[in-house]
């Protein structure tokens, strides 16, 4: 069975929203409510914790209460950034194996969460194919410093899957060394343990700005509007 770490703790600035754009409004529900709902029914999700942003508790209690999530949830606060929000809700995990999710990504289904699941290895990520060209560069001077091969290259999404214990020894590593990461797969490698990744979805996109909860709105449609 696995704990799921929904993080939930960002205010939203880049949305321009007055509150945290997780309780924005998709299609009259909340951002959310959508991660919650699709975990909600995957059988081997025993257990839900979710963080909130500081002043937001009450908030967030009234929508688990007001949709019905039947999977037990727990309640942690944000941290002061991502990673330190994941550091802080790892000890609440009561189970062996951890799937990290973000409520910015609505558009997830419960094949996403099946597919690391049904994974052989334990460490898994979502990751898909990048269809545009990268290169490295210096911000200080805009100079380009060279090229990189597109096709070993991934975008790395969310939901992965980790083992408990290799999770926190890397958070852990990470504490000694003074450092934080923007997600946590790429953590984990570098700390030496293997993660491998499965191929994943660009609907499965993040939610960061005006332009993004619209094509999400888009894309949640019912499939009848497709007819009209």
């Amino acid at each position: 069975m696995y704990s799921l770490i929904l993080l939930n703790g960002g205010i939203g600035s880049r949305t321009g929203a007055n509150q945290p754009k997780q309780l924005l409004k998709l299609r009259g529900i909340p951002i959310l409510v959508y991660a919650l709902v699709t975990a909600d029914r995957v059988e081997h999700i025993s257990q839900i914790v979710v963080n909130y942003p500081p002043d937001w508790r009450e908030k967030i209690e009234e929508v688990l209460e007001a949709y019905a999530i039947s999977t037990p949830v727990t309640l942690v606060e944000a941290g002061h950034s991502r990673h330190s929000s994941v550091a802080a809700m790892l000890p609440h995990c009561t189970n062996d194996d951890v799937i990290i999710h973000e409520s910015a990504r609505p558009l997830v289904q419960t094949s996403d969460f099946q597919r690391l699941i049904d994974s052989q290895f334990r460490n898994v990520s979502l990751m898909s194919e990048i269809s545009f060209t990268v290169a490295p560069v210096d911000p200080k001077t805009s100079e380009v410093t060279g090229s990189l091969e597109r096709d070993r290259l991934r975008n790395v999404q969310l939901p992965q899957k980790f083992s408990k214990s290799d999770l926190q020894d890397s958070h852990s590593r990470a504490l000694e060394q003074k450092t934080e990461y923007t997600e946590d797969a790429t953590l984990v490698a570098d700390s030496g343990f293997p993660v491998h990744f499965v191929d994943g979805s660009d609907r499965n996109f993040k939610v960061t700005t005006s332009t993004d909860l619209k094509m999400a709105g888009f894309l949640l449609r019912p499939e009848e509007d497709d007819d009209e």
